[in-house]
C-alpha cells in the first residue's frame, strides 16, 4: 500500500496535473492551426468570387474584347482568369486564386460569375 499525503492523495498521482496541462496546450494550439488555416481558405475563397464579380462585370461593360478586360480585372484583384465564356448577351467567367492556408501546400481556389447587359 502507497502511503496517503494529508492531502488524502498518493504519491503516484504526483504530476498527474502537468500531463493533463500539457495534452491540453498541445489540443489548443492544433484546434487553432486548423482554425486559421480553414479561415484563411474562406478568405480566400471570398477573394477569388469579388475577383470572378468585377471580371464579369468589366468583361460585359467592354463591347470590344469581353475577355480580355475581364483577364485585366482578375489579375488586377489577385486573381488570374481560368475561363471566359460569352453566353448570349451574358458573358461567364471563371477565376482561380492560388492559396497557402496550409502550409506547405498551395491550394486552388474558383469561383463563377456571369454579368451581362442590365
Amino acid at each position: 500500500m502507497t502511503p496517503a499525503r494529508p492531502s488524502g492523495r498518493s504519491v503516484s498521482e504526483r504530476g498527474s496535473a502537468s500531463l493533463l496541462t500539457v495534452t491540453m496546450a498541445g489540443l489548443l494550439v492544433f484546434v487553432g492551426g486548423a482554425l486559421a488555416g480553414v479561415t484563411a481558405l474562406v478568405v480566400d475563397h471570398r477573394r477569388a468570387q469579388s475577383a470572378a464579380d468585377l471580371a464579369a462585370l468589366a468583361g460585359a461593360g467592354s463591347p470590344a474584347d469581353p475577355c480580355a478586360a475581364a483577364a485585366r480585372i482578375a489579375v488586377a484583384n489577385g486573381a488570374r482568369l481560368v475561363d471566359c465564356a460569352p453566353a448570349g448577351a451574358d458573358l461567364v467567367v471563371t477565376v482561380a486564386v492560388t492559396s497557402a492556408a496550409w502550409p506547405g501546400r498551395a491550394l486552388t481556389v474558383s469561383a463563377q460569375a456571369r454579368a451581362g447587359p442590365a
